[in-house]
């Protein structure tokens, strides 16, 4: 038997909104998947401050970004390594085949992305 949600409990919306602004430093690199879909994919790097007692090092997030449409496809390959690129979208965990059997990982997937110019 399945849990069940519990009456008491608020009503709350979820949220998966994503805005990242980041350089790009890889990519983008075009795909045409098995299954016929098309993917442009990217990685941004974002710098962000150490927790304090680490000597203040910048550290980086590396952001693996997926584009699906046609939209932001054409985007996607318009920028190049080192563009700033502003993206939204929603945090997505994919599934697919790997030597090793089934793995994951967690990429956004693109709503809207655009160059960043300085």
């Amino acid at each position: 038997m399945s849990p069940q949600p519990s009456t008491n409990a608020p009503s709350v919306e979820s949220v998966n909104t994503i805005h990242l602004v980041g350089r790009v430093s890889w990519g983008p690199e075009a795909r045409t998947l098995p299954s016929g879909d098309e993917v442009v994919q990217l990685r941004i790097v974002i710098p962000r401050r150490s927790p304090r007692g680490r000597g203040g090092r910048t550290q980086v997030d590396a952001i693996e970004v997926a584009c699906w449409s046609a939209r932001t496809r054409a985007a996607a390959l318009r920028l190049a390594v080192d563009d700033v690129a502003d993206v939204e979208g929603s945090l997505h965990r994919r599934f697919y085949a790997a030597g090793e059997g089934r793995v994951s990982r967690y990429e956004v997937e693109a709503r809207r992305l655009r160059r960043v110019r300085p």
